[in-house]
């Protein structure tokens, strides 16, 4: 017995401790990509999650935007795609990154290639004309486009952003045409609005909101399934007669391929005390987002789930597949 007791300890002190899941912590400033320019949703939304970790004490490390704009959304997913393995670079995704690579043979990469983070919110959205416009209803802007085919101008960002999808779904429902006038950044789209070079635009309740209370804006229609605190007298498209999809709006982060366990068990973390903090919440408040938290695993659940239902949308919007 005592032979066997010695050569078990024996076995044991060679084989050592049993090693620790190994622990990641940033070191350096992380980039935090966004694929539109400075004002517009994206970066706008990026410098809000900094501004609440910061504000939090979450990271160890400052984190910083990188504008890297160019073919609507291609150019910052390229970048994700090169920097493989790199832990200190974050990209802040919306529901462009998924359409992208459905219709344009350049857009090769598609976030599951990545290192899918975590999906933070769901965004609603409101159709918006200027005050004095003569449309006082989605009817009667509909109305209008269909007397005067392509005469009418929508302002927005990329030709596959929410935006135009939105024109796309509707027009194809109700057999009228307009033009899509494609801006960098949200404060174009909203100048040529408010100057009257376009006659409505897809914003964020958020973003309208003191406009509309201003006297500036007047809003026709809530893209979403329920009206929105703030918005209640505003119908939904299926409520203003138009029984259309919803074009989703997720915006969330992702990171390179090939992220190593332990820094996705970091960022998973992060987000997620982010995510539940004061700070982050009275945001969601502020803005009226839908606070939409999902870790790893799951975000990349639904970002497999979303890419059928924005298939689907494409499809009825009569917008050719590439893949």
């Amino acid at each position: 017995m005592n032979r066997f007791l010695f050569a078990a300890t024996a076995v044991a002190l060679t084989a050592g401790p049993v090693p620790a899941l190994a622990q990641f912590a940033p070191t350096k400033p992380i980039e935090v990509v966004v694929h539109s320019g400075p004002g517009a949703g994206n970066d706008v939304f990026g410098r809000a999650v900094i501004a609440a970790i910061e504000k939090e004490k979450l990271a160890p490390v400052r984190m910083q935007i990188a504008n890297r704009t160019g073919g609507g959304g291609t150019t910052a997913m390229n970048y994700m795609m090169s920097k493989e393995g790199d832990t200190h670079t974050l990209a802040v995704f919306t529901s462009l990154w998924t359409t992208n690579p459905l219709v344009q043979k350049a857009a090769q990469h598609k976030m599951t290639d990545m290192t899918p983070i975590s999906r933070l919110v769901i965004e609603p959205g409101v159709i918006v004309v200027r005050a004095d416009s003569p449309y006082k209803t989605l009817k009667d802007l509909i109305e209008g486009a269909r007397k005067a085919p392509g005469k009418l101008k929508q302002s927005g960002g990329s030709i596959m952003s929410r935006d135009n999808l939105v024109r796309q779904v509707i027009q194809s429902a109700t057999k009228v045409n307009w033009i899509f006038v494609s801006f960098p950044s949200g404060g174009e789209r909203i100048a040529q609005l408010l100057g009257g070079h376009v006659d409505l635009m897809v914003m964020e309740p958020s973003e309208a909101g003191e406009l509309i209370r201003s006297g500036k804006l007047r809003a026709l229609a809530q893209l979403s399934t329920k009206r929105v605190p703030g918005y209640e007298k505003v119908p939904t498209l299926k409520e203003a007669g138009y029984d259309v999809p919803e074009v989703p709006q997720a915006r969330g982060l992702v990171a390179p391929p090939k992220l190593p366990a332990a820094a996705v068990a970091y960022y998973e973390t992060l987000f997620q005390k982010m995510s539940t903090s004061p700070t982050w919440q009275k945001l969601l408040a502020d803005n009226l987002l839908e606070g939409a938290y999902l870790n790893s695993k799951d975000t990349i659940a639904f970002l497999h789930e979303n890419e059928k239902t924005m298939r689907n949308i494409i499809t009825l919007a009569g917008i050719k597949l590439v893949r």
